[in-house]
């Protein structure tokens, strides 16, 4: 089930050193049973590139972070026009 969705911009590098960046772990564990999915789409259709796995506290802290960055690129973008 989705619950969420950032749209974090057209750079597969920008998106995956970002993705990188967030806490939780490739591998599931016992309390990490929520997914964060870093996507791309293939034409028309999403594609899953690779996923972390990470407990309710990790997925908060990587929301914040997410919604630090977009605001940060959506800004700069703006200063720069």
């Amino acid at each position: 089930m989705v619950f969420g969705e950032f749209g974090i911009g057209d750079d597969p590098l920008a998106a995956a050193v970002l993705f990188d960046s967030l806490q939780g772990n490739e591998a599931p564990s016992g309390t990490a049973l929520l997914h964060v999915d870093l996507m791309e789409k293939d034409g028309l259709l999403p594609v899953k590139v690779r996923t972390k796995c990470c407990c309710l506290n990790e997925l908060a802290a990587n929301c914040k972070l997410i919604t630090r960055e977009v605001f940060r690129q959506k800004n700069l973008k703006a200063y720069e026009e």
